[in-house]
């Protein structure tokens, strides 16, 4: 077992970095994916060493190489050349030119695909997209399932986040694969990435992200604060792992994010980001129970407040002339949760007081601050006996509180709805079985638990509607001329004679109308024949 981590030390790149001496040999783990897959039972040796590889190569290096097999690899290989060729083809056909000199000018592109989402007529999309997603998909569950096993967590502990597998029907990934066409140029010895700044660099937002490139060329910031080229000794089955900011904040920044730059003139890499559903809860309860340390600043939010909290720091830091000083001047802003939570505890401040020098305090912090009979922010001497309620205070964190609580309903309810969807994936089936079985008892077999076709074709009903009926249609008698999925009909209005699909619950059946209904199918089966 021992020759399956074995460290690499990259080369930087010196023709267009900085000067060699900026950057020291790094050595990166490589540990292969079929080592770290998740099974049931009692962790084997060769599951624990990967596990430990992978978390310390992380820590140290804010990056991991995960080694794929050969029929994984192949299968990258073949991805890879069919983005280089998909940019290729839409540069020739916008007219740059088919050289390859000319191409090697052009801007660069990007390519964004996305499992469950339907490609728009005339879309150009490379191939081998799809089974580059589901092997990347599994690599990054496992890589996920692997730094929660380190950090004493159960595998599966992030499974509320992540989309359901397989995927439910007609529903879009909240993940995504990136191909992307890099072009970098040279500024005064300085690395330009994409025509940017010089030296800018991209943070990873979702949990985590596994990159493949044709050649050399991303480079790491390591926990120091140094640069180093990460991929330099890559192979051709290697998955370059760094992790992303909604890890680091469902982990209470246990396992910190990681920043990356393309370094190279000419690139072509896939990129899939693990991306958490955006009405999920990003809480770090679980690494509390485990026995970390949560800081105060790590309270429970969705992940879409999550993500626009990071697009206003992101504008905020690039829409001012000192970035850095934007940047610590926002990190320190605090968060309305941490501002209406106790310090000490985090529970919300349903309690807060007003002391004598104008502060607020509530739970274990106002004890501490009794007893010592001093203020823990301005170091000033109280009267123990004065303590006015703060009832704005208290008030909004009831309102916090109450809306976290209305996103975890949210959350548990979507989930369900989910399930059901995917209960629901063989009912086409069932309700054919339904239908055949249907006798003169068949109004009550209709009624029974789980069946969604309670009408027979050409039977006539009444519109009774619902919140998503147009006005015009309620109250009309319609005549059934098909049955679809699910519980949805396609009716004819007598009236006007206008067809419209509507489901089984917007509808009532018609006085009179299953004598109708059989007399009228007689002669549709006849014509039929």
């Amino acid at each position: 077992m021992a020759d399956r981590y074995y460290a690499v030390a990259p080369e930087p790149i010196s023709s267009i970095s900085p000067p060699v001496s900026e950057y020291s040999s790094v050595p990166i783990v490589r540990v292969r994916l079929s080592d770290i897959i998740p099974y049931e039972g009692a962790p084997c040796e060769a599951y624990v060493k990967a596990v430990e590889s992978l978390s310390g190569s992380l820590m140290r290096h804010n990056a991991v190489f995960i080694e794929l097999d050969t029929e994984d690899s192949t299968m990258m290989r073949c991805a890879l050349e069919s983005a280089r060729m998909y940019f290729k083809a839409r540069t020739q056909c916008s007219g740059v030119g088919s050289s390859s000199d000319t191409w090697r000018k052009s801007s660069g592109g990007v390519y964004t695909y996305r499992a469950g989402r339907a490609l728009e007529d005339g879309d150009l999309s490379p191939p081998c997209m799809s089974e580059a997603f589901k092997c990347l998909g599994k690599a990054a569950r496992a890589a996920l399932y692997a730094v929660a096993r380190h950090l004493r967590l159960h595998s599966n502990v992030f499974n509320h986040l992540l989309d359901d597998s397989p995927l439910p029907l007609n529903e879009v990934s909240s993940s995504v694969l990136i191909a992307t066409f890099s072009q970098n140029s040279l500024s005064n010895g300085k690395v330009v990435v994409g025509g940017g700044k010089a030296g800018n660099s991209e943070v990873e937002k979702g949990l985590l992200a596994l990159i493949a490139s044709d050649n050399p060329g991303i480079q790491v910031c390591d926990p120091n604060g140094r640069w180093y080229l990460a991929d330099g000794a890559s192979g051709p089955g290697d998955l370059l792992l760094i992790t992303g900011r909604a890890l680091s904040q469902a982990t209470a920044g246990l396992r910190p994010a990681a920043s990356y730059r393309i370094v190279v003139d000419s690139l072509v890499s896939l990129r899939f980001k693990l991306m958490p559903q955006s009405h999920a809860i990003l809480d770090c309860s679980p690494i509390a129970a485990a026995g970390h340390v949560i800081p105060q600043s790590f309270v429970p939010t969705t992940v879409s407040q999550f993500m626009d909290d990071l697009s206003a720091e992101e504008d905020t830091i690039f829409n001012r002339h000192d970035n850095y000083e934007a940047h610590r001047n926002f990190i320190r802003e605090p968060s309305l949760r941490s501002l209406l939570s106790d310090s000490t505890s985090g529970a919300f401040l349903e309690d807060a007081v007003v002391v004598s020098c104008g502060h607020s305090f509530g739970g274990d912090m106002l004890k501490k601050v009794i007893e010592m009979a001093r203020c823990s922010q301005c170091n000033s001497e109280i009267e123990p006996g004065v303590l006015i309620p703060n009832y704005a205070m208290r008030a909004a964190a009831v309102a916090v509180k109450n809306e976290d609580g209305r996103r975890l309903f949210h959350n548990a309810v979507l989930r369900k709805r989910r399930k059901e969807m995917a209960e629901q994936m063989d009912a086409p089936k069932r309700l054919n079985k339904e239908d055949r079985e249907l006798t003169g008892d068949g109004d009550a077999l209709r009624r029974s638990k789980g069946v969604l076709s309670p009408f027979a074709v050409n039977e006539r009903v009444m519109i009774k509607g619902n919140r998503r009926t147009p006005d015009k249609l309620v109250g009309k008698e319609a005549v059934i001329k098909s049955q679809c999925l699910n519980g949805w009909y396609l009716l004819k209005i007598l009236e006007s004679g206008e067809s419209v699909r509507l489901q089984y619950r917007s509808l009532w059946k018609a006085s009179g109308s299953e004598e109708g209904g059989r007399s009228q199918s007689s002669p549709l089966i006849q014509s039929g024949g």
